[in-house]
């Protein structure tokens, strides 16, 4: 019987084919942008929450309040110093720590000049192996850095193959930092994102050096021991903080966080900005919502003979009620399933312009089974309640008065 419906429907919709895709625009548009912009946000969620998961369970990051946006420690209130790092090393729980300066400089290759990040390595063994060992740092060509070297440095990725000067740079070349000319003595491994490939990593003395920086850092990388809660550890490392820097419990002008907490963080973010786009996306749905039914009261009207024939041969009311809703359906339907190949494939194209131009997988479309059947469904409903009422208005015409149209 369902089939019957189905396929009456299927005809009514090939015999309007201009205005049933005109009705399904709606549908198409918002559908299109809920599965692009959500399979692009949970790509990005998957890649930084792995970025995150390579600096493993055990391991913290210090930085100064309110250094999230710009360059690290550039918008602090007070620095990090490295008095801080050292009353961190004495906590109770810590392994080690890595103090790291991160700072933006312009940098001149065969006078072409851009602004990238500069990082520090630190002199000492252990922390330049924890900075190492976090950031997942391997050589592609050249060597590392040893300590204690002034002029020379290791670029990312980038410098090597994305041609971010007129030639790509390569070991040996000649670069000019503030003045200063540095020798490039390797070429890091691609990383999983675009600050990483496109830093340039300096000995700590060679750095503060260039930058006349006296005791300050931008940030702490912390190794707690085997077997110890890095939550609690956490917490003792703020407790000492807040004894050091003479500050109040909650009025804190440092962060302690762990990976997780990281995590945990963008994860609230990216949630926050998903809601809005299918907030955004959601009022598409609606003027496709209309249109179904605008074109489904004109179905009525147009098939009002029609109507009344189905009636006279025996039709009941909750027949015409359900073809009229099954078509309505079917136009969500179909709707939703066009615009989920839009989404997706606008998905993909974003993904692959990231890779390409900005040489990152940060930029990728991850589309779920449960996004593309819960994008068909939802649509079928919106296509459904929309004519609803179209479909009770030609259930309930007079079979007579609907033949004399």
């Amino acid at each position: 019987m369902f089939r019957d419906y189905l396929l009456l429907a299927v005809q009514s919709i090939r015999h309007r084919k201009v205005r049933s895709w005109l009705t399904m625009l709606g549908i198409v548009i918002g559908i299109a942008a809920v599965v692009s912009l959500i399979s692009l946000g949970e790509g990005l969620r998957q890649a930084i929450t792995g970025q995150f998961a390579t600096l493993g369970t055990d391991r913290l990051i210090v930085q100064p309040a309110g250094a999230g946006f710009g360059p690290p420690g550039s918008t602090a209130v007070k620095k990090l110093t490295e008095k801080d790092a050292r009353e961190i090393s004495r906590v109770n729980g810590v392994d080690r720590v890595a103090a790291r300066l991160l700072r933006v400089a312009p940098v001149e290759f065969r006078d072409e000049q851009q602004f990238f990040f500069l990082a520090s390595l630190p002199e000492d063994e252990h922390g330049r192996k924890l900075v190492i060992d976090t950031l997942q740092i391997a050589i592609a060509a050249g060597r590392m850095l040893k300590p204690g070297e002034k002029n020379k440095v290791v670029v990312g990725d980038s410098f090597a193959s994305r041609q971010l000067f007129a030639r790509n740079i390569r070991t040996g070349d000649i670069l000019s930092i503030l003045g200063r000319d540095v020798e490039v003595a390797g070429v890091m491994e691609k990383q999983g994102n675009i600050v990483g490939n496109e830093a340039i990593l300096m000995n700590e003395d060679a750095m503060k050096s260039l930058l006349s920086i006296g005791d300050e850092i931008d940030m702490v990388a912390v190794q707690v021991v085997p077997g110890a809660l890095p939550e609690r550890v956490a917490d003792a490392v703020a407790r000492a903080l807040r004894r050091s820097r003479n500050v109040e419990e909650g009025k804190e002008d440092f962060t302690v966080q762990t990976p997780l907490e990281a995590i945990s963080t963008v994860n609230s973010i990216l949630t926050v900005v998903q809601a809005v786009v299918v907030g955004i996306a959601a009022i598409s749905l609606v003027v496709g919502g209309i249109g179904i039914m605008n074109t489904m009261y004109t179905a009525v009207l147009e098939r009002k003979r029609e109507i009344g024939i189905m009636k006279a041969v025996g039709a009941r009311n909750r027949h015409i009620l359900l073809l009229f809703v099954v078509e309505s359906g079917l136009l969500g339907a179909v709707g939703g399933g066009t615009g989920i190949l839009l989404g997706a494939g606008f998905g993909k194209a974003v993904t692959l312009v990231g890779s390409s131009l900005l040489g990152t997988d940060l930029l990728r479309a991850e589309i779920s089974l449960g996004l593309v059947v819960g994008s068909v469904l939802f649509s079928f409903v919106v296509g459904t309640l929309s004519g609803l009422l179209p479909a009770r208005q030609a259930a309930l015409l007079n079979p007579v008065e609907a033949m004399r149209e």
